[in-house]
């Protein structure tokens, strides 16, 4: 009789021995679910996660979108405006031309204001000359009244007695001048901002204000000695002497029931 041989057979995995049953029934899991249940809460778990990244693509996908129409619309609006600047003429864009009329109207300008300033200076020493002149004059009208009015022997003219004219201011040198220039630059130069530059009628009416507080022969002015119109106000002039006296530069005194202002100069 021939022999019967047992079928070749490939051992099982380690895994894979036994039944499901007997792995679901096993002492490590006691109350495992029967048979195949086990799988139901992680085949559910995969599918959620499944479903999350299937919204997940589909939402990459509807940005790509997007981006590809914005990107369409964007590179057509940029070649719009490429050829809308190959094709416009810009008829009022500046040319050669308009640079060199440009360099001109600033040499005419230039020319302008030199030639204002020329003027204006001119006019100054116009001015300066005709009170030179001014002074001059009455300086000889003095001297000549003062001759006529009295003889050697003390007796009046035959004209009687000239009546007095108040003398005017020293006349200063070069040098003088030079030197009060500088000592009211260096007064000025202590007071407060708006006295400095900031307003020049200011500063030119505090110049004046100081010239006649040195000018004065007493060493003691009221205000209302100071007030020239149209330029020395009263305001302006009593604007002055209260920064002076804040710089200390002048003394104010009211002892004697009129208001006197006593030059000092720079402490």
């Amino acid at each position: 009789m021939p022999t019967t041989q047992t079928p070749h057979r490939t051992p099982l995995k380690r895994v894979s021995q036994g039944s499901f049953f007997a792995l679901s029934r096993s002492g490590a899991f006691p109350d495992a679910p029967h048979g195949l249940g086990f799988l139901e809460p992680a085949l559910s778990e995969f599918v959620d996660e499944t479903e999350a990244l299937q919204a997940n693509v589909e939402g990459m996908k509807n940005l790509s979108d997007s981006l590809a129409t914005f990107n369409e619309s964007f590179a057509s609006w940029l070649y719009i405006m490429n050829m809308n600047a190959l094709t416009t003429d810009w008829t009022q864009a500046p040319t050669n031309a308009s640079f060199v009329m440009a360099k001109r109207r600033a040499e005419q300008d230039a020319l302008n204001a030199m030639e204002a300033l020329k003027a204006k200076r001119r006019e100054a020493e116009a001015a300066a000359a005709d009170r030179t002149a001014m002074t001059e004059v009455t300086d000889a009208e003095i001297t000549f009244a003062g001759n006529t009015t009295t003889n050697t022997s003390g007796q009046t003219s035959k004209f009687g007695t000239a009546p007095k004219k108040k003398l005017g201011k020293p006349k200063l040198t070069a040098k003088e001048k030079k030197q009060r220039s500088l000592e009211i630059e260096k007064i000025i130069s202590c007071l407060p901002l708006e006295f400095r530059g900031s307003d020049p009628n200011l500063r030119r009416c505090m110049e004046m204000v100081i010239e006649g507080l040195m000018s004065s022969s007493s060493g003691a002015v009221k205000l209302t000695d100071l007030i020239t119109p149209p330029d020395l106000t009263q305001a302006r002039v009593n604007k002055c002497l209260i920064a002076l006296v804040n710089r200390k530069v002048v003394r104010k005194d009211n002892s004697t029931g009129t208001v006197l202002y006593h030059w000092q100069g720079i402490p």
